[in-house]
């Protein structure tokens, strides 16, 4: 009966996928990373000098921060390996380089201040992505094996059981959440005014900063009712996030409400989680292979 059960174990987390979705969540993955870190890149170079250092996770090494020269070469560093990750070029080398350089350089950006949690999932997902086979298809690299004569990839339980573990990751990190707000604050962040108070605390600190905040927040706050079943529904959310890995449709439903959700947090307390609601965080969970934007670019690639 052991053997039956561990067989079913892995054929559920080893099943078989096609190559080319694994290759289009690299691509999704890792052009996000490469626009995030551009986008940041300001941010990641106007640290040197600022008081304040607290090394965290693997930059914990580090006993003083880096000179400016050397937080100007892992920054460039970074963004040239998300380039090669994202296209499939040397992927057993840039693959998991890009992973570790992508850990290191936000890890660094978080030793200053708050830690941002959403920033956790896209490295996750870099991690898993890096040590995969996800070139295999629909990359330079495999531009250059097909010109050799290599034999075209074709489906097995090679580029199944990534994606899966990409599915694990997603779930997990938003069933790890409501977990620690049950740890943090049991039942009571149900049936309490925690979530209330959070949200007037966030936009009222804003407002004085003379930050963006936002008035639906501020108006939403003297409605009291409406909060315990906000806080409910977001704890159930969390909670019940591994049932999206019970097929398509659940996954479906579990999405849009994950995304309805983060919407719900840009809307009342001015907070954007860009991986999250742009989609990305959920893509493991979806045939992302059939996106019509990717196949036109894998074929202008071939």
């Amino acid at each position: 009966m052991l053997s039956r059960a561990a067989r079913a174990v892995d054929r559920w987390y080893r099943p078989v996928a096609a190559p080319e979705r694994l290759a289009a969540l690299r691509i999704l993955v890792g052009g996000f990373a490469v626009a995030y870190l551009a986008l940041r890149l300001p941010n990641l170079l106007g640290l040197h000098g600022l008081g304040g250092f607290r090394p965290v996770g693997v930059v914990s090494v580090l006993a003083a921060p880096l000179t400016t020269a050397a937080v100007i070469v892992q920054a460039v560093l970074a963004l040239l390996l998300g380039l090669a990750f994202a296209f499939g070029l040397a992927f057993r080398v840039s693959g998991p380089a890009f992973a570790f350089v992508l850990l290191w350089v936000l890890s660094y950006r978080n030793a200053w201040g708050m830690i941002f949690h959403t920033e956790n999932l896209l490295v996750l997902h870099t991690l898993a992505l890096g040590c995969s086979p996800a070139a295999d298809v629909w990359s330079l690299d495999a531009r250059r094996a097909r010109r050799r004569g290599a034999p075209e990839p074709v489906p097995s339980t090679r580029y199944g059981w990534p994606v899966r573990l990409l599915g694990l990751l997603t779930v997990g990190t938003y069933f790890v959440a409501g977990v620690a707000k049950l740890r943090l604050s049991g039942l009571g962040w149900a049936t309490s005014d925690l979530l209330r108070n959070y949200i007037a605390y966030d936009n009222l600190r804003k407002h004085l900063l003379g930050d963006w905040y936002s008035p639906f927040g501020a108006w939403l706050v003297g409605h009291a009712w409406l909060f315990p079943p906000l806080a409910t529904a977001s704890l159930l959310l969390e909670l019940l996030a591994p049932i999206a890995l019970l097929g398509p449709r659940i996954a479906r439903v579990w999405s849009l409400l994950a995304w309805g959700f983060h919407f719900g947090v840009w809307a009342i307390m001015a907070i954007f989680f860009p991986y999250p609601l742009l989609g990305l965080a959920f893509a493991p969970l979806f045939a992302v292979e059939r996106l019509p934007l990717l196949r036109r670019l894998a074929r202008s690639a071939g």
